[in-house]
């Protein structure tokens, strides 16, 4: 009878060790997508903050007189979708360092703040992935034009620009993946968290 409560006894010990080191490894993990989406939105809001070009650009005001050349600008501030993936990207930056240091300091310890850092990341998901699709669609018809309602494609004048763009919108994306996968993976270490 002793022996089998020490083989069961036995066995719980090593379930336990199994399941802790489980905990360490997810709570790992998400430290590590949390520097990753540290650095994804703060590059993006980095690229999306520098851009900035400037051309000159012939503007022919009657057919008997020669053109003008007129220097215009194209800058993020202008365009409110180019504001709004700035700012997407300032608030999940600054809220996954936040993050970071509170995972830091609780190790999943406290089951009230986990279920509000998933709720937190949630948000930055939705968030991150409104603001990529408010850049993305400004970035289609900056390419492309709308002859419907007349507007000109303008990527033909401001290559770099549009480049920029499309280059912060990418990593705005990526972020939210990220953001996305850290609520997969703080559910699941809800479920396998020790009691």
């Amino acid at each position: 009878m002793e022996v089998v409560r020490r083989s069961v006894k036995k066995e719980e010990e090593e379930e336990q060790q199994d399941m802790n080191k489980n905990v360490m490894v997810n709570h790992m993990a998400q430290m590590g997508f949390r520097v990753l989406g540290f650095v994804l939105s703060l590059v993006a809001a980095i690229v999306v903050g520098l851009n900035k070009q400037s051309k000159v650009v012939p503007l022919t005001v009657s057919l008997n007189l020669p053109p003008l050349d007129y220097t215009l600008t194209a800058n993020w501030h202008y365009l409110s979708a180019l504001v709004y993936l700035l700012a997407t990207n300032v608030i999940a930056c600054s809220y996954s360092f936040l993050s970071f240091v509170f995972m830091l300091k609780n190790k999943n310890k406290d089951n009230i703040l986990a279920l509000l850092v998933i709720v937190l990341d949630t948000v930055m998901v939705a968030l991150l992935f409104s603001s990529s699709g408010a850049a993305a669609a400004v970035g289609v018809i900056a390419y492309h034009g709308n002859s419907h309602v007349q507007w000109n494609k303008v990527c033909d004048v401001y290559g770099r620009f549009c480049k920029q763009m499309a280059a912060s919108t990418v990593l705005s994306l990526a972020g939210a993946v990220v953001f996305m996968l850290l609520v997969v993976l703080a559910s699941v270490g809800l479920q396998k968290r020790p009691k």
